[in-house]
């Protein structure tokens, strides 16, 4: 059974860095293609971030030049670095992984398989 456990969530004040580990458990994730979603309080869930097995990414337009997904395939592992961090990046932050996809993805109803969520509050 595969199963996504998050860490590395906290608060920071505004122009601060986080970084976000998901390790992935119950299969090797070397050919998954892996994401990182966020969802504030009363709005919609949205991708922030997608990468594949070759490491080829997807970035929402907020956080372009920002933020930088990568994974370690011997350590079943995705990160999420978030640089220049601002209070609208404040969420909780999923990690997803799809079985089927073969391309970086942002669309949540890609993916199967989710983390229970790690916190980021950005302080202004």
């Amino acid at each position: 059974q595969i199963q996504l456990v998050e860490s590395g969530g906290g608060s920071v004040q505004a122009g601060g860095s986080l970084r976000l580990s998901c390790v992935l458990y119950g299969y090797t994730f070397d050919d998954f293609v892996m994401a990182w979603f966020r969802q504030a309080p009363g709005k919609e869930r949205e991708g922030v971030a997608s990468i594949d097995g070759d490491a080829d990414t997807s970035y929402a337009d907020s956080v372009k030049g920002r933020f930088t997904i990568s994974r370690d395939n011997a350590k079943n592992t995705l990160y999420l670095q978030m640089n220049s961090l601002k209070p609208e990046d404040t969420a909780m932050y999923y990690c997803a992984t799809s079985a089927t996809l073969l391309r970086p993805d942002l669309h949540r109803n890609e993916y199967r398989y989710w983390g229970q969520g790690t916190q980021v509050t950005v302080n202004s």
